[in-house]
């Protein structure tokens, strides 16, 4: 890719729908608030952290992940985490995020639920200021039971009436494997009932079809990463004939191993095919790489053409949980500058 396309993408205005505020939560920051809260982490230092960072699969992250969020006890806590992504997030010209969070690895921990959503929604609220717009998306651990997912519900139940204009769904995380969808279909009932946003986990390391599953049984609004869709042809097709958006993030792909190279990824055959692609972050600090060098990785490694990251950038917007003016607004915006760019 040369320097001018590069610059090009960099600067593009862009959303970001696949983004965990846990996995923003970068090594020095984690030791920060460990030691500012007293908590031992089982790592020496910093270095040691990065160290650990040779995942093999989704769960030997996951272990990580969880003993980095234990850091995480205040509602300051949770503001400077979010905080930090927010930079992140605007240095690579991220105009409206949609964040992922899982309450129930810190109220498990005795932290409630009210204390991180706080946190998050004031460093939120700072941002709108500064041109950022966004949603909050609360997750469920699939590895746990449903029965826990519908406690975690009704427990937060004030805070989507607190947060109207910020907390708008629910998504599905955590361990895929062994724990499909349908396993969620009453918490999912009773956000839909609701009128909330549906997501979920599908097709990552699971297969098609837990896709279908988060398709017929939860009904979602938009499929989280979906690589493996890819697949199943025929349900290629469902999903290029509905539109149905992939937030795919392709450096979580690489680094979990879903693809040993990132030349074998599927996101430009999907592309190709008429789904609706978008280019996520998913866990950043973990990963490698916040929404610009998931984009700079992948037009690398699949060759995308400067039509193919238009096509991306605009999914992006239009799969975005926003009204009709702003994604017009958004999406206007950035036609302006791609064609003049």
């Amino acid at each position: 890719m040369n320097t001018t396309f590069k610059d090009k993408i960099a600067r593009a205005p862009k959303t970001e729908l696949h983004i965990h505020i846990e996995g923003s939560l970068e090594p020095g920051l984690i030791f920060a608030l460990a030691q500012r809260n007293g908590v031992t982490l089982p790592y020496a230092s910093v270095d040691a952290l990065h160290a650990a960072y040779a995942f093999t699969d989704l769960q030997s992250f996951l272990d990580i992940y969880y003993a980095g969020a234990s850091v995480l006890l205040t509602e300051e806590d949770f503001y400077e985490m979010t905080a930090a992504y927010v930079e992140r997030a605007l240095e690579d010209h991220v105009v409206h995020t949609e964040l992922f969070f899982d309450p129930q690895t810190h109220t498990a921990r005795g932290v409630s639920i009210e204390t991180v959503v706080d946190g998050i929604e004031r460093a939120l609220d700072d941002a709108e200021g500064r041109g950022l717009s966004s949603r909050l998306i609360l997750c469920f651990l699939r590895h746990l039971s449903e029965d826990d997912a519908l406690a975690t519900f009704d427990a937060a139940l004030p805070l989507f009436k607190r947060y109207p204009h910020r907390l708008i769904g629910v998504g599905l995380d955590s361990s895929e494997l062994g724990h499909p969808p349908s396993k969620f279909a009453r918490v999912f009932d009773k956000a839909r009932a609701m009128g909330l946003k549906l997501v979920a986990h599908a097709g990552e390391e699971g297969p098609p079809a837990y896709v279908y599953e988060a398709l017929d049984v939860l009904k979602v609004d938009r499929i989280d990463h979906g690589v493996r869709s890819i697949e199943d042809a025929a349900l290629v097709e469902r999903l290029a004939r509905e539109r149905m958006p992939l937030t795919v993030c392709p450096l979580s792909n690489l680094k979990l191993r879903v693809f040993d190279d990132l030349k074998q990824h599927t996101l430009k055959r999907l592309l190709d095919a008429g789904a609706a692609v978008t280019i996520n972050s998913d866990d950043p600090a973990y990963f490698g790489g916040y929404v610009n060098d998931n984009f700079f990785a992948t037009v690398d490694a699949l060759g995308l053409s400067d039509a193919d990251v238009h096509a991306v950038l605009r999914n992006g917007f239009e799969a975005a949980f926003v009204g009709a003016a702003q994604r017009d607004a958004m999406i206007a915006r950035l036609d302006a500058y791609w064609h003049a760019a």
